[in-house]
């Protein structure tokens, strides 16, 4: 059984956490508002940071090496712009069960995504984010699939880490 409670749940301030920032930072493309109550906390062998009690950004292995990255309200706070993936209808509400992204489901590419990458998944209509992952294939060859996985998806709309309430 999967233990659902934050744990080492710690009030910190920005300038212990700047490294961080600067990292999502560049990583998004622009600098990022990191204002409000700070907190760092671990949940589900994932560390987050959390601003104002909103789980923001989680520290994951991608590509052999631990880094942070937005999590879905990270990814809508900070408005980010690259490394995503645009789905259809069809595939939406298989990522909202947790499934991993079929090529098949998708439409657009950010074509600068290489395989290992982190990567977020869009729906085409809104634009809202669904899940975030990591890509299995390059940007380029994701839009010209018709079967297989694409996308091994970490973190999705409805999953403990969305519903997590602090």
């Amino acid at each position: 059984m999967v233990d659902k409670r934050m744990r080492r749940r710690t009030p910190v301030r920005l300038k212990q956490i700047r490294g961080v920032a600067e990292d999502l930072g560049s990583w998004i493309g622009h600098p990022i508002e990191l204002a409000g109550f700070l907190e760092q906390a671990h949940f589900q062998e994932t560390d987050l940071i959390l601003v104002d009690r909103v789980p923001l950004a989680m520290r994951i292995e991608v590509g052999g090496e631990m880094a942070w990255y937005p999590t879905l309200k990270g990814i809508s706070e900070w408005q980010v712009e690259k490394s995503w993936v645009a789905v259809d209808d069809g595939a939406i509400p298989f990522l909202k069960n947790g499934a991993d992204c079929m090529g098949a489901g998708i439409h657009i590419a950010d074509p600068t995504l290489g395989e290992g990458d982190f990567v977020w998944i869009r729906d085409q209509d809104t634009g809202g984010p669904l899940a975030t992952g990591i890509a299995l294939v390059d940007g380029n060859e994701m839009m010209s699939m018709t079967k297989g996985k694409a996308i091994s998806t970490i973190h999705w709309l409805g999953d403990d880490l969305w519903s997590l309430e602090v």
